[in-house]
C-alpha cells in the first residue's frame, strides 16, 4: 500500500487534471474508512460519502456473486444533476472515490486521470 504522502500526491495530480474537482479519497471497502482524502470544498462530507459508497461497492460485489458472474468490478459511475462521481477499484480491498462538477468536466477526463494516477495508490 502507498504511503499517505504518495496518496495525497496522487490526489493532487487528479485535482490538477480534472476541472471542477471536488474531492477524492481512497476507501477501505470493508470498513468504509478513508485511508487518505483531499477536498476542495469544506461543505462536502467526504468521510460520509466514502462510507456510504463502500456500501454501494459491497452490494454490487454481492450482486455479481449472486448472478454467478466471472467478472470483476472495475468502476461505478454515479451521475447527479450537477456532479459526476467515479468509484474506481484499487485492488480487491479498496477503491478511489472521485467527485467533480459536471459542468466543468466530463467522464473521459475523470477516467483518464484516475487511470493515470491509480498505480500510485497501490
Amino acid at each position: 500500500m502507498a504511503s499517505e504522502k504518495e496518496m495525497i500526491a496522487a490526489f493532487e495530480g487528479i485535482q490538477r487534471d480534472v476541472p471542477g474537482f471536488i474531492a477524492a479519497s481512497l476507501v477501505d471497502i470493508d470498513s468504509g474508512m478513508t485511508l487518505a482524502v483531499l477536498s476542495s470544498r469544506t461543505d462536502f462530507d467526504l468521510a460520509a460519502a466514502s462510507a456510504f459508497n463502500s456500501e454501494i461497492v459491497k452490494q454490487k460485489m454481492k450482486t455479481i456473486k449472486a448472478l454467478g458472474l466471472q467478472s470483476k468490478l472495475e468502476d461505478i459511475l454515479l451521475t447527479l444533476s450537477d456532479q459526476l462521481h467515479l468509484i474506481k477499484m484499487v485492488g480487491d480491498t479498496s477503491f478511489l472515490y472521485l467527485a467533480a462538477e459536471k459542468a466543468s468536466t466530463n467522464l473521459a477526463i475523470i477516467r483518464s486521470s484516475a487511470a493515470r494516477h491509480i498505480n500510485s495508490l497501490n
